[in-house]
């Protein structure tokens, strides 16, 4: 199948962005299909790579000259300029450009990190700017299906019908696994195994090569390395400075400082706590998410046959929470609501994601099993009857690998991982 005419969810949103901002930034890691989507939506405009270093060196010499002159040649659609990131001189060149011509949807930049890192510049272009993150892909897409709507389901009434869901799709267990160990990142997932582990491999030294040296100004890349393999252990996990710097033996600013480029490159996530404001016992140490379940397997050498029976069941258990988490960070572009995900953790008991808008909270759990059981409940149970939550609306749901949505009680369900991909595009 061409990877490149999968449809992708964020369409809609760029075309509508054309329209109402003058420039639009579509930030995320390589590979995962920025350029793609702009050339195929796109049929008018020009387009310009700073990959290419005369390109680069032109506009870092005369940026504002070089951007009037190719606008000049662009008969109609936007300037799109790929690898903005490259630039240092770029950012102003297009303030200066937007606040001369108020006309929508000028340029279109692609990059793996923001281009407006500035706040001033950023700043001065509130309201000119719309900013969009491209993932990998969700496996919405590569299924053709809409995005996950479970969030605007479990917010739209007092209390959720099972009955408004798709039909979830059925899969095995292992037909689980190998869709969490196969990742998103177009070009590698189709690849078969051997292959797919070995490019995820280099995808990760390309970037630390590239992305990370060239934001860093640093030589030895080493350190960061060691630390991607890391962070690779510890998806899922809560974060722990100290014992990570211990085992990559770097200062703990350095090791900050690192931890930020990964985020600003859009490669890791690091998964706020929840606090209610009024318990000193609330854990404030965010967890960790790498990008893509893809890399995490091939950085741990891990594949289907990983997680038989008999195998360590907290590796997957991971895995499988780093997969739920990527996939609904996906899905929050195209919520009704605004939502914002967080971890929460007090006194032994603990809810892997909490989704908040407003005053609701949406409370999700992880079993990477076919079976659930009204004990996977518990926390999701005290957190609304007693905890923080039991002034607030609040739904609780258990994703599993089973086949079948079920209710637990009120507003308390279990829902198939594959429900994430079984909402029709409408």
């Amino acid at each position: 199948m061409d990877e490149s005419l999968l449809p992708r969810h964020l369409q809609p949103q760029l075309r509508a962005a054309l329209t109402s901002a003058r420039v639009v930034n579509i930030i995320g890691p390589r590979q995962v299909g920025k350029t793609t989507l702009v050339r195929d939506l796109l049929t008018v405009g020009k387009f310009i790579t700073l990959d290419e270093e005369g390109v680069l060196a032109a506009i870092e010499a005369d940026p504002k000259g070089q951007m009037d002159a190719l606008l000049a040649e662009t008969k109609a659609g936007p300037l799109i300029i790929d690898e903005a990131q490259r630039s240092t001189k770029l950012a102003l060149a297009l303030k200066r450009i937007v606040d001369e011509n108020r006309a929508m949807g000028q340029f279109v930049l692609t990059g793996s990190s923001n281009v407006f890192i500035s706040a001033h510049v950023a700043d001065s272009l509130a309201g000119r700017v719309h900013t969009m993150t491209m993932l990998p892909m969700s496996v919405a897409e590569t299924k053709r299906m809409g995005p996950a709507k479970i969030l605007d389901w479990a917010s739209a009434k007092d209390r959720p019908d099972p009955l408004d869901l798709p039909k979830p799709e059925t899969l095995s267990r292992v037909q689980y696994i190998d869709l969490i160990v196969a990742g998103g990142f177009p070009e590698i997932r189709t690849l078969e195994e051997r292959w797919r582990q070995n490019r995820y491999t280099d995808y990760v030294d390309s970037v630390v090569e590239r992305d990370v040296a060239y934001i860093l100004k640093i030589r030895k890349s080493d350190a960061m390395r060691r630390m991607i393999d890391q962070l690779a252990t510890r998806v899922g996990n809560e974060l722990n400075i100290d014992e990570l710097c211990s085992n990559i033996s770097l200062q703990r600013n350095t090791t900050e400082t690192y931890l930020d480029i990964l985020t600003k490159l859009s490669l890791l996530r690091r998964l706020p706590a929840w606090t209610s404001g009024e318990s000193k016992r609330d854990i404030r140490q965010p967890k960790i998410h790498l990008v893509d379940t893809g890399i995490v397997a091939a950085l741990r050498s891990m594949n289907a046959q990983s997680f038989n029976i008999g195998a360590n069941p907290t590796a997957l258990g991971g895995l499988f929470e780093n997969f739920v988490f990527n996939e609904m960070w996906k899905s929050l572009p195209h919520q009704m609501r605004q939502w914002r995900l967080y971890h929460w953790r007090q006194r032994g008991r603990e809810i892997d994601i909490l989704a908040e808008s407003d005053r609701t909270i949406i409370g999700f759990e992880m079993k990477a099993s076919t079976t659930v059981e009204a004990k996977d409940f518990q926390h999701l149970r005290w957190f609304r009857e007693e905890g923080p939550g039991m002034n607030r609306p609040f739904v609780g749901i258990v994703i599993y690998m089973g086949e079948r949505v079920l209710s637990f009680g009120e507003n308390i369900f279990a829902l198939p991982l594959s429900i994430f991909w079984s909402f029709n595009d409408s």
